[in-house]
């Protein structure tokens, strides 16, 4: 294992892959779903139940990419996504309203495969209700890229995202021009409908998850934000730092949790304590190394997260140093604030639970 394992895993790239090819297989499901009725085909020799079986086989496939993509968020560890927050909306402790846009879509869309299946039994009026929920999965399902997707900001995925929106648009424009003279009130009503999506959709992008500080408002808890500031810290600055006062040496009580994950030829441990007493905050502490008989990890790279009150932002670093539960360890910010931390760990390997001591001095610098 190398230190660069302790970055995005494969895991992480494999769950905004299959966040992307969902949506693109639901779009293209409801497309076909809308415009299915009227008979639209390639080629005037493509019959019917063709059109109908390529439509199932895109909605069965959507299920399938969107497991994937549940349990690949999941395994990816960065974010406190469990499988309950996969099937329960709205529950859980990241950003609980956009993840949980996502797990409804799902489950409509589950709903939709179980009671095709007992179609004959449930009646066709009753099944072509539960059916139209496929039509309100997708853009639940769109809201929930654009509010908690990795990729939300990239141009390609707002051109992928714009282009997904503009075909089911279309067909719907289509499927409701093509509509009998007694359902006038009701085209009204939908063509309102096809104009007021896009615009509603745009303002909501740019008045929301285009702007800097989404990821706050969008409920990622607080020790996230502070990793993902401490991977920003440790790039190089360009502008000029204001200097700031010497910091002073604190100690504080350690309390917290640890998690295991097995990882290709060895293992990682994620370490989040919060500090009491001397000080308060947050220090996340990830090692990465080969697991050794009668317990323990031999290191193979390391990484430190200090966020606490009276530090003008997040210090980033490494474990220099690791004998049973203590380590020593260097972190530093962007202002040239840095401190040399002295750990003292008792570990419940039990009940996952970590306490202890932390011991920090200013440093000479970056």
């Amino acid at each position: 294992m190398t230190f660069a394992a302790l970055g995005p895993t494969a895991y992480w790239y494999l769950s905004r892959a299959t966040g992307v090819v969902a949506l693109l297989l639901l779009t293209a499901s409801v497309v076909l779903g809308v415009l299915g009725p009227l008979r639209i085909a390639a080629r005037p020799r493509w019959p019917r139940f063709a059109f109908d079986a390529l439509h199932r086989d895109c909605s069965l496939l959507v299920i399938v990419v969107l497991v994937l993509h549940i349990i690949t968020s999941v395994l990816d560890g960065f974010a406190p996504i469990t499988l309950v927050d996969g099937i329960i909306p709205f529950a859980s402790a990241y950003r609980p309203l956009w993840l949980g846009f996502g797990t409804l879509a799902f489950d409509l869309l589950v709903a939709i495969v179980v009671t095709s299946l007992v179609r004959r039994r449930l009646g066709y009026r009753s099944w072509r209700t539960v059916h139209w929920l496929a039509y309100a999965s997708w853009p639940v399902a769109v809201l929930h890229g654009l509010g908690t997707g990795t990729d939300t900001k990239a141009f390609w995925n707002l051109v992928l995202t714009a282009a997904c929106v503009v075909a089911v648009l279309v067909a719907v424009w289509v499927r409701v021009d093509r509509a009998r003279p007694e359902y006038g009130g009701l085209r009204e009503a939908a063509l309102a409908l096809v104009f007021a999506t896009p615009v509603g959709m745009l303002i909501f992008t740019v008045a929301g998850p285009l702007q800097r500080g989404w990821a706050r408002a969008a409920g990622t808890p607080a020790h996230l934000l502070a990793r993902a500031g401490a991977s920003r810290a440790s790039q190089p600055v360009a502008a000029r730092v204001r200097p700031t006062a010497r910091p002073h040496a604190f100690s504080a009580a350690l309390a917290g949790s640890v998690s295991q994950t097995q990882e290709p030829g060895g293992a990682i441990v994620d370490l989040l304590l919060r500090l009491s007493g001397g000080a308060r905050g947050t220090l996340r502490v990830r090692l990465g190394g080969v697991p050794i008989d009668g317990g323990g990890l031999s290191m193979t790279g390391s990484q430190v997260d200090l966020l606490a009150s009276g530090l003008p932002s997040v210090l980033a670093g490494e474990i220099s140093s690791l004998q049973g539960q203590q380590f020593v360890a260097h972190v530093s910010g962007a202002s040239g604030v840095a401190f040399d931390l002295q750990a003292n760990l008792q570990i419940d390997q039990q009940n996952n639970t970590v306490t202890g001591s932390l011991q920090a001095t200013p440093s000479g610098g970056a």
